[in-house]
């Protein structure tokens, strides 16, 4: 249990910023139970939102709650996975060659093209936060889509080759095999059967996982930290417009 202690503070530390002042050592066995407790992460940080989201209901017009959430929810995890979304789009803009891409991800500055691509995800986003929460969608949704962006992480680290041995994601995904991604969706039943659209949005991270993984495997020829990254943003950007198809043609 003390692994499984260290492992759910490990994720907290990597995943958000949450202040967690607890040195965690670094083995196979807190690697392991880490990756795990991704979602269990995502919900921790569903849970935060759901919250303010029923504090500022009412309070706020529904444009500036939207903002607000999305401004929380990039603010909880530290703006992390957007900096990966930016290497990889700058990386991916370039039309370089292979080993060319991966010194301009490597590169600390931001090109145009990961401006473009932090821009227009946010507004997506923002803009999809606003039609849910104007159609009255149920809050749990808040839930549902971190669980499952963090869960797409595991999927990559679990089944995704590492482009190199060392780096983030070969250090995270050591020692990994598909019984912990078998524990780290467990979290995911209860939101499947109880949420709403639990079951669509699960579905519907299928596709998403199949093409990102392609697209990537493709340009890239393996994974390291940043894709992981840009597959929690991008994962939940694609079940914000899930949700949203299912309550324009389904709920609507």
């Amino acid at each position: 249990m003390k692994d499984a202690a260290y492992g759910l503070a490990l994720a907290l530390q990597f995943l958000t910023r949450l202040p967690l002042s607890l040195q965690c050592p670094w083995t196979p066995a807190t690697r392991r139970w880490a990756v795990r407790c991704y979602p269990l992460v995502g919900m921790l940080l569903g849970g935060l939102l759901v919250a303010v989201a029923i504090l500022l209901e009412g309070l706020l017009p529904t444009p500036l709650l939207a903002l607000a959430l999305l401004t929380l929810w990039v603010a909880l995890t530290g703006g992390l996975h957007l900096d990966g979304l930016m290497d990889v789009a700058d990386a991916l803009g370039s039309n370089a060659p292979l080993e060319r891409k991966w010194e301009i991800m490597k590169d600390p500055h931001v090109g145009s093209f990961g401006i473009l691509a932090l821009v227009f995800l946010l507004l997506w986003k923002a803009a999809l936060l606003f039609v849910l929460l104007d159609a009255g969608a149920n809050l749990a949704l808040l839930v549902a889509i971190p669980v499952l962006g963090r869960l797409a992480a595991v999927v990559l680290l679990v089944l995704a080759p590492a482009a190199h041995v060392e780096g983030m994601a070969a250090s995270w995904k050591r020692d990994l095999t598909p019984f912990d991604l078998m524990l780290a969706a467990l979290p995911v039943l209860p939101l499947a059967l109880l949420v709403p659209v639990g079951g669509w949005l699960c579905l519907a991270l299928v596709p998403f996982l199949a093409l990102y993984a392609w697209g990537m495997l493709s340009a890239f020829k393996g994974i390291n930290g940043d894709i992981v990254g840009t597959a929690i943003e991008g994962g939940e950007l694609w079940l914000l417009l899930a949700a949203w198809s299912w309550w324009s043609f389904v709920m609507g």
